[in-house]
């Protein structure tokens, strides 16, 4: 894990200055074995590489909340989505086979999102995730930085359904405001942060300001 261990390493603290913790976990580390039957049954049915991403995913979400003192058994699915205990959350990704997950501590209000992309989008991918009134972007955020960030903010607006393309991203400080288009006033925050080759996004707050 070598990439966790050098590329990931300044993290931790950047996330605790706003009150979410960190989870990493690598594909092949040793004994990857389920937290409990939900677990198990939803693996069993998965592909070998999609199992493996599964299961670092809900091994980095239990490290994230252990690293803001919860404790967590096993995270079952509905869908597509984990399905959390009462009191406790996590944002999971993963990437090249490390899972990355961010839980927020006891008690705090911070929605909940986080992008790992260590492969970098040509641009030519800008379609994909860019109306026209974003392009202006592109002269100072790279194509992954942008699609990461909007991945973050999509999982922590609770986005049912679209693409990115629903969202729209512009500057905010040293980061980067996202809405859904049809609800400007609720956005959030995104800072983006690179990694190796690619980029880390989380949210790092709310923005209620108009653009």
């Amino acid at each position: 894990m070598a990439l966790v261990s050098g590329d990931l390493a300044a993290l931790p603290s950047l996330l605790d200055s706003v009150g979410l913790g960190l989870g990493v976990a690598d594909v092949w580390e040793p004994c990857p074995q389920p937290a409990g039957p939900a677990e198990a049954a939803a693996a069993a049915a998965m592909p070998v590489r999609r199992r493996l991403e599964f299961l670092a995913g809900r091994r980095a979400a239990r490290r994230a909340l252990r690293a803001v003192g919860l404790d967590c058994g096993e995270i079952p699915r509905s869908g597509r989505l984990p399905v959390f205990p009462p009191g406790r959350a996590a944002s999971i990704s993963h990437s090249a086979g490390i899972a990355v997950a961010v839980a927020c501590r006891p008690g705090g209000d911070l929605p909940l999102g986080c992008d790992l992309e260590l492969r970098p989008l040509a641009r030519e991918a800008a379609r994909l995730v860019l109306r026209a009134d974003e392009e202006t972007l592109l002269a100072d955020w790279s194509v992954t930085e942008l699609f990461s960030a909007k991945e973050a903010a999509w999982k922590a607006l609770a986005v049912a359904e679209g693409g990115l393309r629903e969202l729209r991203a512009s500057p905010a400080g040293d980061g980067l405001r996202v809405c859904l288009r049809t609800d400007p006033v609720h956005a959030v925050r995104v800072r983006v942060v690179p990694v190796g080759a690619g980029v880390f996004s989380h949210v790092a707050g709310r923005d209620g300001t108009r653009d």
